[in-house]
């Protein structure tokens, strides 16, 4: 007959030794002793020293994604992406940082800078290239030269995954290197777009390139971050003070560049938001449709009043002096009549930094607007589509007027008020 033993538990001691050697093995990943993180530095300084390829698949990646925004592809776009080089020059930034040594910074950073400019160059002869042959629109190039909040997302993930694979693993980690190049390269190739071009010059330009910093910024902060969870401190002054340096220009960078720190000092107190407009919003003394309730260009403002006496009393309508032997007339009151006239109306959209001209209501985009273009209104022409008010609008893109629909609300009717001439109050006559 067998007896089932029971599995024999490990006992205290072993337990403990496994725990120590799993913690001996993450701690090497960053040597205790000073040769040893002189040794470690120097190995991954070696795999992150730039070479030719970040010149050669910069310069590939960004005639693709030029020649994306000429032909306005998306697909042609992602194949620049997924051309460009593994970035792992930026990760040597970082270590340089936190290593304190300056020449493998300044190597890196140059490295960098010259990548950035062949990307920057080859959107400029895209963008020259696009005023002879002229690009149909700049949809894909003014939709990734804009602030977005996923774009923020991926620069997060893609830098901590790429930080941790760099250090941990000897394979080049291409994925979350094309994660981090879909937000840095895409902006800074628009920017030369758009500068190329010269139509598009105030809608990319400097648009472009101020959101590359910031997307470059924002990652190289979570990649420091990310150095510090691994136990990649710095352990001498200059280490400390380079690090130092480079977050606050960091923080400095990402606040000013978006925005923040006005946000806070409305938040706080210290400053207020700026004003609306006043021609932003006309009451009407009747009801308008709901597509144009701020853009009402047919009848006069309440406030108003236009009187032909001399006070500001009405006068008394005169009574007959002899008796009447059919009702009185009704008396005529003045009236406003004016012809429908266009109104003038500036894009303020709160995303995106612009607004799409469509062919119909939630059809194809035939031009692109960034915020502060002004668009002419079609009166009383409104749709609503998709809990979405449409108004008919034409304006000049690219020396040729250009007519469709845009969404109501990135609107700012900017019309002046029409020099109304009421007409006389007639006599009142009675019959005797």
């Amino acid at each position: 007959m067998e007896i089932n033993e029971p599995t024999p538990q490990p006992e205290p001691e072993f337990v403990s030794a496994r725990a120590r050697r799993r913690r001996a093995l993450r701690r090497a990943y960053f040597p205790a002793d000073e040769a040893g993180r002189a040794a470690l530095f120097e190995h991954l300084a070696q795999r992150a020293y730039p070479s030719y390829e970040l010149f050669v698949f910069s310069l590939v990646a960004g005639v693709i994604i030029g020649v994306g925004y000429f032909v306005n592809s998306l697909a042609l776009i992602f194949f620049g992406i997924l051309v460009a080089p593994v970035l792992t020059p930026w990760i040597g930034l970082s270590l340089a940082a936190i290593a304190g040594s300056f020449r493998l910074f300044a190597q890196t950073f140059v490295a960098l800078l010259l990548s950035a400019f062949l990307v920057f160059a080859s959107g400029l002869l895209a963008g020259y290239a696009s005023r002879i042959f002229g690009p149909l629109n700049f949809n894909e190039a003014f939709t990734l030269s804009r602030l977005w909040w996923p774009s923020f997302v991926i620069l997060t993930i893609g830098s901590i995954i790429f930080t941790i694979s760099f250090v941990r693993s000897e394979t080049l980690p291409y994925l979350p290197s094309a994660l981090i190049s879909s937000v840095l390269f895409t902006p800074l190739c628009a920017a030369g777009f758009g500068l190329g071009s010269g139509v598009a010059a105030a809608e990319l330009w400097p648009q472009g390139l101020l959101v590359f910093i910031v997307h470059f910024a924002w990652a190289t902060f979570f990649a420091i971050l990310t150095l510090f969870f691994l136990r990649f401190y710095p352990t001498t002054v200059r280490g400390a003070s380079l690090t130092g340096f480079v977050i606050v220009t960091i923080l400095v960078t990402t606040i000013f560049l978006t925005g923040f720190d006005q946000w806070i000092k409305i938040q706080t107190g210290l400053s207020t938001p700026l004003p609306a407009p006043l021609t932003q919003r006309i009451s009407t003394t009747a009801p308008a449709p709901s597509a144009l309730a701020t853009n009402s260009a047919t009848k006069p403002p309440a406030p108003t009043v236009f009187v032909d006496a001399p006070t500001a009393s009405p006068s008394r309508t005169p009574r007959p002096t002899t008796q009447s032997t059919l009702p009185p007339t009704e008396t005529s009151t003045s009236t406003v009549t004016a012809e429908p006239t266009p109104i003038i109306a500036q894009i303020r959209a709160a995303e995106g930094g612009g607004a799409f001209i469509r062919e119909k209501p939630g059809g194809k985009v035939i031009a692109t607007l960034g915020n502060g273009a002004t668009v002419t209104i079609v009166p009383n022409d409104f749709q609503e589509v998709g809990n979405a008010v449409w108004v008919r609008v034409f304006a000049t893109v690219n020396d040729a007027r250009v007519e469709g629909w845009m969404i109501q609300s990135v609107l700012v009717t900017a019309t002046p008020i029409a020099d109304w001439q009421p007409s006389p109050t007639p006599e009142v006559t009675s019959t005797p």
